[in-house]
């Protein structure tokens, strides 16, 4: 991602909406009342972006996360109107602070990759902590690289396995195969461990990880040349 979010589409389902930042969701119920969300969601879908952007706006000014949210996003995309990054940075802030683990996440990043803030690894240590104690999947992967990185705070590879593994367990794909080669060569508080890794390995191969697959397929060979004759 090197020109800014992507805030892509806003998809509903019965009264749960989903909001997609690139690759990443986020997830909130809305309540029967929020009409003006309701309504932005139905003309976001629709290609109707001025009147999302608008109804997003009023629906943020009554203190709709999700609006919030999506507004922010428009704004710093430029959809439905010209970008206003400055007002963009406000609203994801106050989602952000309003407790949208999504927005938590967004935010860090945002940090993180230094786009329309001077980077700061330590901020987005900050926000991804937040939201990743909270069990955001993408924040615990997030915080997982920094902590074996040591960016953003300080080297330690016993954390960077421990959020490793609740992302992994959360169904993240990278995350699956990292806990998986954490237990493969033991070490860091991890006890060695062939067949928890090959676990590992095989839930990320089903998700399509051809280097999972082979890892996969590389352990169950081991271990069965190591089975008792």
């Amino acid at each position: 991602m090197t020109t800014g979010f992507r805030s892509g589409a806003v998809a509903a389902s019965m009264a749960l909406f989903v909001a997609f930042c690139g690759a990443a969701h986020a997830q909130t119920q809305l309540k029967s009342t929020d009409l003006a969300t309701q309504n932005a969601v139905a003309n976001y879908n629709a290609g109707n972006l001025n009147a999302a952007r608008s109804e997003f706006k009023r629906a943020a000014q009554k203190g709709s996360r999700l609006a919030e949210f999506n507004y922010a996003m428009m704004l710093l995309n430029g959809e439905g109107g010209p970008a206003d990054v400055d007002e963009g940075k406000v609203w994801l802030r106050r989602a952000a602070d309003a407790d949208m683990t999504h927005a938590q996440y967004v935010y860090g990043k945002m940090y993180d990759d230094g786009q329309f803030v001077d980077k700061d690894p330590a901020e987005a240590h900050r926000w991804f902590l937040r939201a990743a104690n909270q069990g955001h999947v993408q924040a615990e992967l997030a915080l997982a690289n920094q902590f074996l990185d040591g960016r953003g705070t300080a080297r330690d590879n016993t954390q960077a396995f421990a959020w490793y593994k609740k992302a992994a367990q959360g169904g993240d794909m990278t995350a699956q195969y990292v806990a998986g080669s954490f237990y493969e060569r033991g070490g860091d508080g991890v006890e060695r461990n062939l067949n928890v890794a090959r676990a590992y390995y095989a839930a990320a191969a089903a998700q399509g990880d051809p280097a999972a697959k082979l890892k996969y397929l590389q352990l169950s060979a081991e271990l069965e040349r190591s089975k008792p004759q």
